[in-house]
């Protein structure tokens, strides 16, 4: 399956939450790619301890566009 994920927001769980989705989608064999939009360029600065934004774009293995 081909899956698209856009993220237009600088709130750490939303993107938080959405990077785990699509790293799911990766680990089970889907084409992801990760689309960051407006707010959603500011994703470093998102990062904080309790949603380690970071952490998921890290282990993310597919397309990834900011």
């Amino acid at each position: 399956m081909k899956l698209l994920v856009i993220i237009s927001t600088d709130e750490a769980e939303t993107i938080y939450n959405a990077m785990r989705l699509a790293n799911v989608g990766v680990k089970k064999g889907d084409e992801v790619s990760v689309f960051m939009l407006g707010r959603g360029v500011l994703f470093e600065q998102s990062s904080s301890e309790q949603f380690n934004v970071m952490e998921q774009v890290q282990q993310f293995d597919g397309d990834f566009y900011v």
